[in-house]
């Protein structure tokens, strides 16, 4: 029995090796794994002295060889077996190889030179040869198989475990194939952007092709519906928030608890500095608001819309405190709860009182690379939107300038309204927002059910708009509701109308440039 063994991540290898030698199995090694088995001891015979050809090119030519390939290739048919003798070649019965660290290079920001050399090229082909023939041959990628590969070894069995293992391998190098594709279409140079107004050509975030290779991450209960069965996947070779978060206390998560976190976590995210509080329902915020103290940033959230908030996703920017935990367990039950912190026995107390409530410690979402919405035959591909406040790129239209106050209330309203399902108004005041009108065809209509959630509390405040307002009407709603200040993109053929409009009722009006429509 001979093993080769030529690996970057070196975990566990001493003693595979020792217990492979142990079974009676020769090992043939290349470089730095040759070094590490020699220096612990181990009976290892170089590669080179096996094919007679040396390394070459810096390394970059060491496995890519007749010799080991027909080794790791040749089946039991008589014709394989009489060309091995014909040319001295000895089978492999178990290949170790993990490929060089591509992606944590790239993860380190290594010059472009550096993350080349990092592309294996030897491995893959050898990982993909020992695939092909699982039938005899033992293809191991991961150390955390070392142990069961040894045990089929001893029993002298093995075959379902070499079929596990050959899946696993191309599972592997088409992973490693993927981020090295990723990679590449990044560093093309984007065209020549379109004229003012329109997005530029598809770049390096759109390439000509995509190659995407997903892992499922975490089955759920069901899907939207139970019904429906749902599952989480994540990028192989990436992690996101929701792999590095902790669930302190609560059943499993379901699909659409994830759905709602991720909304949730992503607009907490996006309201700045201060303390914040957001609360979504259906995968719209229903209370968001700002506060000079965490406690009272989620007061003041729920507070918008107690109706709504019950049974929602309550997503915090600063760890969960004792006084806030009195607060969580006064009002009516969430059913997510997520923050980046709890202070001791926060988070056993809320588990121990609401043994429903999933309480999840997350560290920050990371902004993707681009977004994915599936259509018959393929997806929808689009980058994602950047929802920053931009007051240098806003202009005042018309003859009222907004306050101080205002102003803060427009940007917190915009940003708000972004991450709302359109058409989508949002109703702000000194922090708070207050009335928030959702997903409706007409953009009337989201006004007057903003007004309504708002019920006049909104007085001196800001509105947003996600688009522009087609008709006066809106505004006028608006008014109604006794905001001061209204903030839209503009860019419609009434935008004179409107602005002569806003200067009638009073009104500061902002307008951005730019649209925020969210589906």
């Amino acid at each position: 029995m001979r093993a080769l063994l030529s690996v970057s991540d070196k975990t566990g290898l001493e003693p595979f090796a020792r217990a492979l030698q142990e079974l009676g199995c020769e090992l043939l090694s290349t470089g730095g794994t040759y070094e590490q088995l020699r220096g612990a001891g181990l009976s290892v015979r170089r590669v080179a002295d096996e094919t007679g050809f040396p390394e070459i090119l810096d390394g970059r030519v060491k496995t890519l060889h007749p010799k080991l390939h027909g080794a790791l290739l040749a089946t039991s048919a008589p014709d394989h077996e009489a060309a091995l003798r014909a040319h001295g070649i000895t089978p492999i019965d178990v290949l170790v190889v993990n490929l060089y660290p591509f992606r944590e290079t790239v993860a380190r920001g290594a010059p472009f030179a550096e993350v080349v050399e990092n592309i294996d090229i030897g491995g893959p082909a050898m990982l993909r040869a020992a695939a092909k023939n699982h039938a005899r041959v033992f293809a191991v990628c991961d150390p955390a198989d070392y142990p069961r590969v040894l045990a089929a070894l001893r029993s002298g069995g093995g075959a379902g475990l070499r079929l596990e293992l050959a899946h696993k391998a191309f599972a592997h190098t088409a992973a490693y194939d993927a981020a090295i594709e990723r990679y590449l279409a990044a560093q093309l140079t984007p065209p020549d952007a379109q004229p003012e107004g329109h997005a530029p050509e598809a770049d390096a975030a759109l390439p000509p092709t995509l190659t995407l290779r997903l892992e499922r991450a975490q089955s759920l209960r069901y899907g939207e519906n139970p019904h429906q069965r749902g599952a989480r996947y994540r990028e192989v070779g990436r992690r996101g928030c929701w792999d590095e978060a902790v669930q302190r206390s609560g059943v499993a998560l379901s699909y659409l608890n994830l759905f709602d976190a991720e909304a949730a976590w992503r607009l907490v995210h996006a309201l700045g500095e201060a303390p914040a509080a957001v609360i979504v329902k259906h995968a719209n915020p229903c209370g968001v608001a700002l506060g000079e103290s965490i406690e009272r940033a989620y007061r003041r959230a729920f507070e918008a819309d107690p109706k709504s908030a019950f049974g929602g996703v309550v997503a915090l920017n600063r760890p969960v405190s004792e006084a806030l935990a009195d607060e969580l367990l006064a009002n009516p039950k969430a059913d997510v709860l997520i923050a980046p912190a709890f202070v001791p026995g926060v988070a056993e107390r809320l588990a121990a009182k609401r043994k429903n409530l999933r309480v999840l410690e997350a560290p920050p979402p990371n902004r993707p690379a681009r977004e994915l919405r599936p259509i018959d035959g393929g997806f929808l591909v689009q980058e994602p939107d950047t929802v920053l406040p931009e007051r240098a790129a806003w202009r005042v239209v018309t003859e009222r300038q907004p306050t101080d106050a205002e102003w803060r209330d427009l940007e917190l309203a915009w940003v708000v309204c972004a991450y709302t399902k359109s058409n989508a108004i949002v109703l702000v005041k000194d922090g708070q927002a207050l009335g928030i009108g959702a997903g409706q065809q007409s953009r009337v209509d989201a006004s007057r059910i903003a007004a309504q959630k708002a019920a006049g509390r909104a007085r001196g405040g800001a509105c947003a708009s996600d688009a522009f307002y087609p008709f006066r009407d809106g505004l006028e709603v608006a008014a109604e509701a006794g905001v001061a200040a209204v903030i839209q993109p503009g860019g419609s053929v009434k935008d004179g109308e409107l602005i002569e409009a806003a200067n009638e009722l009073g009104l500061a009006m902002v307008m951005t440039g730019r649209r925020h429509f969210l589906h």
